[in-house]
């Protein structure tokens, strides 16, 4: 089995990516292409083996594939579905919505009707917690970004768009985070 791919994307398209690892190219399908650029990179992988052939799926964070794999094991959701889910929302998003849930917000996910919201909302309500103590840390300083960003005016929308985009936010500071956030902004 495959965790991941440490090579060079050379290849993108709007549903799938292309790594060279030591000559033999991956052809992996993506949901988020924006988040990845040519060159250096290690993409987490989920491969799955089927009848008619073997396919890889590919995360830009752990923290995707993770999600990724809690979807899977919902009854009805195949790793199509959920990597069309996963690349609808950030991972945040769709835990707050399952979290409270909220089958609204799920319904608007590509390929989940009620019945499959309601079934993501049975199955995986209160699995997806994140420890207290990083929620805690982590909001209080999200929130400090989130100040400083609506102060320079930027809408709410725009700035979880932005954060969406962004890698290894544990490893940031404060000052880091907005600067990352205004250079994503001004594009």
């Amino acid at each position: 089995m495959i965790s991941y791919l440490n090579g060079d994307i050379v290849e993108i398209s709007y549903d799938s990516i292309v790594v060279d690892c030591n000559g033999v190219g991956y052809y992996v399908h993506i949901s988020k292409p924006n988040d990845f650029t040519y060159g250096k990179c290690l993409v987490h992988i989920y491969y799955q083996q089927k009848e008619d052939g073997v396919f890889l799926y590919g995360f830009k964070t752990k923290a995707e594939k993770e999600l990724f794999l809690k979807l899977i094991e919902v009854n009805g959701i195949g790793p199509k579905t959920a990597n069309g889910i996963i690349g609808a929302t950030t991972v945040n998003n769709l835990i707050s919505a399952i979290e409270s849930g909220n089958v609204a917000f799920l319904k608007k996910l590509p390929a989940v009707g009620a019945k499959a919201a309601q079934q993501i909302i049975l199955d995986l309500k209160g699995k997806l917690v994140l420890d207290d103590s990083v929620m805690k840390s982590n909001s209080l300083r999200y929130s400090d970004v989130y100040d400083a960003l609506r102060s320079f005016g930027f809408k709410t929308g725009e700035i979880d768009n932005a954060f969406s985009k962004m890698q290894n936010l544990d490893q940031l500071k404060t000052e880091q985070i907005i600067k990352e956030c205004l250079k994503l902004l001004r594009k």
